[in-house]
């Protein structure tokens, strides 16, 4: 099958199906391949690495259970719409590892292309609120985006602590850089920010993280 070619080609529908709703599911079957993206964190679980689809799952229940801990207060409701939505241009456009050089080069270009295929594929009401929710999530002004944005930089730590390192461990990690993911936290929520720098001085003590 071509690298452009769209899931939903591999089995098209049966004639009779409405239009609006045959896009909707056009785009829900393309939607699929998120859950073949992987990520560089590896899952505390299992002896794999994380995929987007899951990693979204899980950003969904932490909105849920830490909201409490946002700066401001938020609509939990449309926050897991943001955290649902943040990572599916990665269908298109791939994953960017942060401790890998030169990975993030491209990476608005690549992703702004890949929001206007996706996207695109939905009925035009629908298009526009799916990019709307997208570049809400990435330009961190809302008080939702924020804490949706710490969530996505706190997720992947958790992880590393429960691995013993993780991608702390990866050669092009270093205190700096995990530094800088710490502050995103930062940013929508000091309580949880105040907990990852424990858990970054501990990675330090412990040697998992390159000072």
């Amino acid at each position: 099958m071509d690298d452009d070619a769209l899931l939903i080609d591999r089995q098209p529908l049966p004639d009779g199906v409405p239009a609006r709703l045959g896009e909707q599911l056009r785009f829900l079957a393309e939607a699929d391949k998120l859950k073949t993206v992987l990520r560089a964190s590896l899952l505390a679980a299992a002896d794999r690495r994380e995929n987007d689809a899951e990693h979204s799952w899980h950003l969904a229940l932490m909105v849920i259970l830490l909201a409490e801990y946002a700066d401001q207060p938020i609509d939990v409701g449309h926050a897991i719409k943001l955290v649902v939505v943040h990572d599916l241009v990665e269908i298109y456009a791939g994953d960017s590892p942060v401790f890998v050089p030169g990975a993030a080069d491209d990476q608005a270009e690549r992703e702004m292309a890949a929001a206007e295929r996706l996207f695109g594929l939905l009925p035009g009401d629908q298009a526009a609120s799916m990019r709307a929710l997208w570049d809400e999530f990435e330009a961190a002004v809302t008080p939702e985006a924020r804490f949706c944005k710490a969530m996505d930089r706190l997720e992947p730590m958790l992880l590393n602590w429960l691995n013993g390192g993780g991608t702390w461990e990866m050669p092009g990690a270093t205190e700096a850089l995990v530094r800088a993911r710490e502050a995103g936290v930062v940013a929508g929520s000091t309580s949880l920010g105040a907990l990852t720098g424990l858990l970054v001085d501990e990675g330090l003590r412990r040697g998992w993280i390159r000072p």
